[in-house]
Protein backbone atom coordinates (compact mmCIF):
# COMPACT_ATOMS: atom_id res chain seq x y z
CA UNK A 1 0.00 0.00 0.00
CA UNK A 2 1.45 3.47 -1.31
CA UNK A 3 0.22 6.66 1.16
CA UNK A 4 -1.14 8.39 -1.34
CA UNK A 5 -2.97 7.97 -4.92
CA UNK A 6 -1.86 8.82 -8.34
CA UNK A 7 -5.19 11.29 -8.04
CA UNK A 8 -3.88 13.00 -4.91
CA UNK A 9 -2.95 16.81 -6.47
CA UNK A 10 -1.48 17.74 -2.97
CA UNK A 11 2.17 18.51 -2.70
CA UNK A 12 3.45 15.23 -0.82
CA UNK A 13 1.21 13.46 -3.53
CA UNK A 14 3.12 15.43 -6.07
CA UNK A 15 6.12 14.49 -4.29
CA UNK A 16 6.23 10.47 -3.68
CA UNK A 17 4.78 9.84 -7.69
CA UNK A 18 7.51 12.32 -9.06
CA UNK A 19 10.24 11.70 -7.16
CA UNK A 20 13.08 8.89 -7.63
CA UNK A 21 11.81 6.48 -5.09
CA UNK A 22 14.50 3.98 -5.83
CA UNK A 23 17.33 6.34 -5.11
CA UNK A 24 15.55 7.55 -2.20
CA UNK A 25 15.82 4.29 -0.86
CA UNK A 26 19.27 3.66 -1.22
CA UNK A 27 20.07 6.72 0.35
CA UNK A 28 17.72 5.66 3.64
CA UNK A 29 20.26 2.39 2.90
CA UNK A 30 23.39 4.04 3.66
CA UNK A 31 22.20 6.29 6.17
CA UNK A 32 21.17 3.53 8.11
CA UNK A 33 24.51 1.94 7.66
CA UNK A 34 26.12 5.12 8.70
CA UNK A 35 24.12 5.17 11.81
CA UNK A 36 25.02 1.54 12.79
CA UNK A 37 29.10 1.68 11.88
CA UNK A 38 28.36 5.54 14.15
CA UNK A 39 27.57 3.59 17.07
CA UNK A 40 29.90 0.96 16.37
CA UNK A 41 32.93 2.52 16.08
CA UNK A 42 32.22 5.73 17.61
CA UNK A 43 32.97 5.00 21.49
CA UNK A 44 35.91 3.56 21.10
CA UNK A 45 37.40 6.77 19.68
CA UNK A 46 36.07 9.17 21.60
CA UNK A 47 37.34 6.95 25.20
CA UNK A 48 40.80 7.07 23.83
CA UNK A 49 41.15 11.06 22.92
CA UNK A 50 39.41 11.27 26.53
CA UNK A 51 35.80 12.48 25.26
CA UNK A 52 32.57 10.98 26.48
CA UNK A 53 31.67 7.23 25.20
CA UNK A 54 29.04 8.62 23.14
CA UNK A 55 30.14 11.80 21.81
CA UNK A 56 29.92 11.37 18.86
CA UNK A 57 27.52 9.05 18.49
CA UNK A 58 24.91 12.13 20.01
CA UNK A 59 26.49 14.64 17.57
CA UNK A 60 25.66 11.97 15.00
CA UNK A 61 22.20 11.07 15.54
CA UNK A 62 21.31 14.87 16.02
CA UNK A 63 22.31 16.08 12.89
CA UNK A 64 21.05 13.05 11.48
CA UNK A 65 17.09 14.47 10.87
CA UNK A 66 18.38 17.39 9.81
CA UNK A 67 19.79 15.61 6.67
CA UNK A 68 16.42 13.73 6.42
CA UNK A 69 14.65 17.09 6.40
CA UNK A 70 17.05 18.56 4.33
CA UNK A 71 16.89 15.87 1.65
CA UNK A 72 13.09 15.71 1.70
CA UNK A 73 12.71 19.39 1.65
CA UNK A 74 15.23 20.02 -1.00
CA UNK A 75 13.57 17.69 -3.36
CA UNK A 76 10.48 18.58 -3.26
CA UNK A 77 11.66 21.85 -5.12
CA UNK A 78 11.61 23.19 -8.84
CA UNK A 79 14.64 23.17 -10.80
CA UNK A 80 14.30 27.00 -10.75
CA UNK A 81 14.42 27.40 -7.08
CA UNK A 82 17.53 24.98 -7.00
CA UNK A 83 19.33 27.04 -9.30
CA UNK A 84 18.04 30.25 -7.05
CA UNK A 85 18.97 28.64 -4.19
CA UNK A 86 22.42 27.11 -5.23
CA UNK A 87 23.25 30.98 -6.65
CA UNK A 88 22.68 32.63 -3.23
CA UNK A 89 24.01 29.65 -1.25
CA UNK A 90 27.27 29.63 -3.19
CA UNK A 91 28.07 33.25 -2.79
CA UNK A 92 27.87 32.95 1.07
CA UNK A 93 30.08 30.05 0.52
CA UNK A 94 32.74 31.92 -1.09
CA UNK A 95 32.75 34.28 2.12
CA UNK A 96 32.55 31.38 4.36
CA UNK A 97 36.27 30.34 2.68
CA UNK A 98 37.41 33.37 3.19
CA UNK A 99 37.02 33.62 6.17
CA UNK A 100 38.09 30.03 7.26
CA UNK A 101 41.35 31.38 5.84
CA UNK A 102 41.42 34.97 8.24
CA UNK A 103 39.79 33.13 11.71
CA UNK A 104 39.55 29.27 10.96
CA UNK A 105 40.54 26.75 13.42
CA UNK A 106 44.04 25.09 13.04
CA UNK A 107 44.63 21.92 13.26
CA UNK A 108 47.50 19.35 12.22
CA UNK A 109 48.62 22.55 9.95
CA UNK A 110 45.73 22.86 7.85
CA UNK A 111 42.89 25.74 8.64
CA UNK A 112 39.75 24.39 7.06
CA UNK A 113 36.74 24.59 10.04
CA UNK A 114 34.99 27.54 11.54
CA UNK A 115 33.98 27.21 15.04
CA UNK A 116 30.57 28.48 15.19
CA UNK A 117 28.52 27.98 18.94
CA UNK A 118 30.84 24.81 19.61
CA UNK A 119 30.32 23.47 16.29
CA UNK A 120 33.35 23.15 13.52
CA UNK A 121 31.92 24.45 9.91
CA UNK A 122 33.89 22.79 6.66
CA UNK A 123 32.26 25.70 4.48
CA UNK A 124 34.16 23.21 1.48
CA UNK A 125 31.50 21.16 2.15
CA UNK A 126 28.68 23.32 1.16
CA UNK A 127 30.62 24.99 -1.58
CA UNK A 128 31.02 21.73 -3.74
CA UNK A 129 27.14 20.85 -4.45
CA UNK A 130 26.41 24.18 -4.79
CA UNK A 131 29.25 24.88 -7.46
CA UNK A 132 28.58 22.03 -9.32
CA UNK A 133 24.31 23.87 -9.93
CA UNK A 134 26.06 27.25 -10.61
CA UNK A 135 28.30 25.46 -13.10
CA UNK A 136 25.22 23.82 -14.84
CA UNK A 137 23.42 26.95 -14.77
CA UNK A 138 26.51 28.98 -16.47
CA UNK A 139 26.97 26.06 -18.92
CA UNK A 140 23.35 25.51 -20.16
CA UNK A 141 23.47 29.45 -20.68
CA UNK A 142 26.30 29.74 -22.62
CA UNK A 143 24.66 26.75 -25.18
CA UNK A 144 21.77 28.56 -25.19
CA UNK A 145 23.28 31.94 -26.06
CA UNK A 146 26.12 31.95 -27.55
CA UNK A 147 27.08 35.74 -26.77
CA UNK A 148 26.59 34.73 -22.92
CA UNK A 149 30.28 34.62 -21.40
CA UNK A 150 28.87 31.70 -19.49
CA UNK A 151 32.34 29.71 -19.57
CA UNK A 152 34.38 32.33 -18.87
CA UNK A 153 32.58 33.41 -16.19
CA UNK A 154 32.59 29.44 -15.03
CA UNK A 155 36.09 29.16 -15.49
CA UNK A 156 36.71 32.38 -13.39
CA UNK A 157 34.74 30.93 -10.10
CA UNK A 158 36.60 27.54 -10.43
CA UNK A 159 40.07 28.76 -10.20
CA UNK A 160 38.95 31.29 -7.58
CA UNK A 161 37.28 28.26 -5.08
CA UNK A 162 39.95 26.08 -5.90
CA UNK A 163 42.39 28.86 -4.93
CA UNK A 164 40.47 29.45 -1.41
CA UNK A 165 40.75 25.32 -1.07
CA UNK A 166 44.28 24.96 -1.77
CA UNK A 167 45.49 27.69 0.45
CA UNK A 168 43.59 25.89 3.27
CA UNK A 169 45.22 23.44 1.90
CA UNK A 170 43.28 20.63 1.10
CA UNK A 171 44.20 18.74 -2.10
CA UNK A 172 41.73 16.02 -1.71
CA UNK A 173 38.38 18.76 -2.29
CA UNK A 174 39.97 20.42 -5.35
CA UNK A 175 40.27 17.06 -6.76
CA UNK A 176 36.22 17.11 -6.06
CA UNK A 177 35.49 19.99 -7.40
CA UNK A 178 37.90 19.38 -10.42
CA UNK A 179 36.43 16.04 -11.38
CA UNK A 180 32.77 17.99 -11.42
CA UNK A 181 34.14 20.84 -13.18
CA UNK A 182 35.67 19.22 -15.96
CA UNK A 183 33.23 16.62 -16.47
CA UNK A 184 30.18 19.51 -16.56
CA UNK A 185 32.65 21.16 -19.19
CA UNK A 186 32.97 18.25 -21.24
CA UNK A 187 29.21 16.98 -21.36
CA UNK A 188 28.52 20.72 -22.12
CA UNK A 189 30.00 20.22 -25.59
CA UNK A 190 33.92 20.73 -24.69
CA UNK A 191 36.38 20.31 -28.29
CA UNK A 192 38.43 17.73 -27.21
CA UNK A 193 41.53 19.09 -28.03
CA UNK A 194 40.62 21.15 -24.68
CA UNK A 195 39.83 18.54 -22.97
CA UNK A 196 43.21 16.91 -23.80
CA UNK A 197 44.39 20.34 -22.79
CA UNK A 198 42.47 20.45 -19.23
CA UNK A 199 43.86 16.84 -18.25
CA UNK A 200 47.69 17.90 -19.12
CA UNK A 201 46.71 20.69 -16.74
CA UNK A 202 44.49 18.57 -14.05
CA UNK A 203 47.67 16.35 -14.07
CA UNK A 204 50.68 18.87 -14.38
CA UNK A 205 48.46 20.61 -11.03
CA UNK A 206 48.53 16.80 -8.95
CA UNK A 207 52.51 16.99 -9.96
CA UNK A 208 52.92 20.40 -8.96
CA UNK A 209 50.97 19.81 -6.08
CA UNK A 210 53.69 16.99 -4.91
CA UNK A 211 56.41 19.93 -4.74
CA UNK A 212 54.23 22.36 -3.33
CA UNK A 213 52.70 20.61 -0.46
CA UNK A 214 54.87 18.61 2.06
CA UNK A 215 52.06 17.09 3.32
CA UNK A 216 51.20 15.35 -0.06
CA UNK A 217 54.17 14.63 -1.19
CA UNK A 218 54.50 12.39 2.63
CA UNK A 219 50.92 10.38 1.68
CA UNK A 220 52.58 9.76 -2.06
CA UNK A 221 56.24 8.71 -0.77
CA UNK A 222 54.27 6.14 1.53
CA UNK A 223 52.02 4.89 -0.79
CA UNK A 224 54.82 4.15 -3.24
CA UNK A 225 57.49 3.01 -0.58
CA UNK A 226 55.33 1.71 2.81
CA UNK A 227 58.92 1.83 4.28
CA UNK A 228 59.61 5.62 3.78
CA UNK A 229 57.62 6.75 6.16
CA UNK A 230 54.05 6.13 9.17
CA UNK A 231 51.93 4.00 7.72
CA UNK A 232 50.20 2.50 10.68
CA UNK A 233 46.76 3.74 9.68
CA UNK A 234 46.93 2.06 6.46
CA UNK A 235 48.12 -1.20 8.00
CA UNK A 236 45.43 -1.58 10.37
CA UNK A 237 42.75 -0.36 8.24
CA UNK A 238 44.15 -3.63 5.83
CA UNK A 239 44.18 -5.99 9.07
CA UNK A 240 40.85 -4.86 9.55
CA UNK A 241 39.30 -6.16 6.12
CA UNK A 242 41.19 -9.38 6.49
CA UNK A 243 40.27 -9.61 9.78
CA UNK A 244 36.39 -9.22 8.98
CA UNK A 245 36.79 -11.89 6.06
CA UNK A 246 33.37 -12.46 3.90
CA UNK A 247 30.88 -12.37 6.88
CA UNK A 248 32.23 -10.28 9.27
CA UNK A 249 32.92 -10.49 13.44
CA UNK A 250 29.74 -8.83 14.22
CA UNK A 251 28.48 -5.85 14.64
CA UNK A 252 30.57 -4.05 17.59
CA UNK A 253 32.93 -6.90 18.03
CA UNK A 254 35.68 -5.65 15.66
CA UNK A 255 39.08 -5.13 17.32
CA UNK A 256 41.04 -2.89 14.93
CA UNK A 257 39.20 0.14 16.02
CA UNK A 258 40.25 -0.28 19.18
CA UNK A 259 44.00 1.15 17.82
CA UNK A 260 42.87 3.00 14.33
CA UNK A 261 42.93 6.91 15.01
CA UNK A 262 40.03 8.07 12.56
CA UNK A 263 37.93 4.49 12.51
CA UNK A 264 34.90 6.89 12.83
CA UNK A 265 35.97 9.33 10.10
CA UNK A 266 38.43 9.08 7.21
CA UNK A 267 38.90 4.98 8.11
CA UNK A 268 34.85 3.79 8.87
CA UNK A 269 35.04 1.56 5.76
CA UNK A 270 37.51 -0.80 7.75
CA UNK A 271 35.58 -1.29 10.54
CA UNK A 272 32.47 -2.34 8.03
CA UNK A 273 35.15 -4.66 6.62
CA UNK A 274 35.67 -5.70 10.00
CA UNK A 275 32.38 -6.38 11.67
CA UNK A 276 29.79 -6.54 8.66
CA UNK A 277 32.03 -8.85 5.93
CA UNK A 278 33.46 -8.46 2.21
CA UNK A 279 29.67 -9.02 1.61
CA UNK A 280 28.15 -6.04 2.84
CA UNK A 281 31.32 -3.68 2.23
CA UNK A 282 30.44 -4.46 -1.57
CA UNK A 283 26.87 -4.18 -0.93
CA UNK A 284 27.38 -0.48 0.65
CA UNK A 285 29.81 0.19 -2.54
CA UNK A 286 27.07 -1.38 -5.06
CA UNK A 287 24.48 1.63 -3.13
CA UNK A 288 26.86 4.17 -3.63
CA UNK A 289 26.83 2.75 -7.90
CA UNK A 290 23.33 2.82 -8.02
CA UNK A 291 22.79 5.82 -6.83
CA UNK A 292 25.30 7.37 -9.13
CA UNK A 293 24.05 5.21 -12.06
CA UNK A 294 20.31 5.64 -11.35
CA UNK A 295 20.29 9.40 -11.42
CA UNK A 296 22.60 9.77 -14.49
CA UNK A 297 19.87 7.41 -15.94
CA UNK A 298 16.88 9.57 -15.37
CA UNK A 299 19.00 12.58 -16.26
CA UNK A 300 19.97 11.43 -19.96
CA UNK A 301 16.64 11.22 -20.40
CA UNK A 302 15.99 15.18 -20.36
CA UNK A 303 15.98 17.85 -22.38
CA UNK A 304 16.96 20.33 -20.33
CA UNK A 305 21.01 21.09 -20.46
CA UNK A 306 20.52 22.96 -17.15
CA UNK A 307 19.33 19.63 -15.48
CA UNK A 308 21.45 16.94 -17.06
CA UNK A 309 25.11 18.90 -16.08
CA UNK A 310 23.88 20.10 -12.43
CA UNK A 311 22.57 15.94 -12.02
CA UNK A 312 26.07 14.85 -13.49
CA UNK A 313 28.05 17.27 -12.00
CA UNK A 314 25.88 16.53 -8.22
CA UNK A 315 26.50 13.05 -8.71
CA UNK A 316 30.33 12.89 -9.86
CA UNK A 317 31.08 14.79 -6.89
CA UNK A 318 29.11 12.19 -4.72
CA UNK A 319 30.84 9.34 -6.87
CA UNK A 320 34.24 10.46 -6.62
CA UNK A 321 34.71 11.19 -2.87
CA UNK A 322 33.36 7.90 -2.34
CA UNK A 323 35.64 6.47 -4.02
CA UNK A 324 38.67 8.36 -2.72
CA UNK A 325 37.36 7.51 0.92
CA UNK A 326 37.42 3.94 0.01
CA UNK A 327 40.13 3.53 -2.06
CA UNK A 328 42.64 5.11 0.86
CA UNK A 329 41.10 2.57 3.10
CA UNK A 330 42.14 -0.36 0.43
CA UNK A 331 45.52 1.11 -0.31
CA UNK A 332 44.53 1.77 -4.29
CA UNK A 333 45.40 5.58 -3.91
CA UNK A 334 47.68 7.77 -1.21
CA UNK A 335 45.53 8.25 2.06
CA UNK A 336 43.22 11.13 1.84
CA UNK A 337 41.42 12.54 5.19
CA UNK A 338 38.35 12.57 3.19
CA UNK A 339 34.54 11.41 4.42
CA UNK A 340 32.42 8.48 3.20
CA UNK A 341 28.78 10.44 1.91
CA UNK A 342 26.73 9.37 4.99
CA UNK A 343 28.53 7.07 6.81
CA UNK A 344 31.60 8.81 8.42
CA UNK A 345 31.21 10.87 11.05
CA UNK A 346 31.11 14.88 10.27
CA UNK A 347 27.96 17.55 10.34
CA UNK A 348 29.38 19.35 7.33
CA UNK A 349 29.69 16.70 5.46
CA UNK A 350 26.09 14.58 6.23
CA UNK A 351 24.39 18.17 5.79
CA UNK A 352 26.27 19.08 2.71
CA UNK A 353 25.94 15.40 0.64
CA UNK A 354 22.27 15.42 2.46
CA UNK A 355 21.82 19.09 0.04
CA UNK A 356 23.89 17.83 -3.06
CA UNK A 357 21.40 14.66 -2.95
CA UNK A 358 18.56 16.66 -2.32
CA UNK A 359 19.20 18.64 -5.68
CA UNK A 360 19.39 15.94 -7.16
CA UNK A 361 16.17 14.32 -6.53
CA UNK A 362 14.42 17.82 -7.28
CA UNK A 363 16.21 17.41 -10.36
CA UNK A 364 15.64 14.16 -11.44
CA UNK A 365 11.60 14.05 -10.75
CA UNK A 366 9.05 13.21 -13.68
CA UNK A 367 7.76 16.11 -14.57
CA UNK A 368 5.02 16.90 -17.27
CA UNK A 369 6.61 17.31 -20.35
CA UNK A 370 9.85 16.38 -20.78
CA UNK A 371 12.90 18.89 -19.92
CA UNK A 372 10.33 21.26 -18.27
CA UNK A 373 12.66 23.29 -15.97
CA UNK A 374 9.98 25.37 -13.61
Amino acid sequence: MTPFTRADTSILGQWWWTVDRWSLAAIAALMAFGALLAAASSPAVAERIGLDEFYFIKRHFMLLPVAIAMILAVSAMTPTQVRRMAVIAFLGCIALLAATLLIGTEIKGARRWLSIAGFSLQATEFVKPMFAVVAAWLFSEATRDPRFPGRLICTGLFAAVIALVIAQPDLGQAVVITSVWMAQFFLAGLPMLLVAGLVILGVSGLIGSYFALPHVASRIDRFIDPKSGDTYQIERSIEAFSSGGLFGRGPGEGQVKQVLPDAHADFVFAVAGEELGLFVALFIVALFAFIVLRGMTRAMSEQNLFILLAVAGLLVQFGVQALINMGSSLQLIPTKGMTLPFISYGGSSLLGVALGLGMTLALTRRRLGSGASK
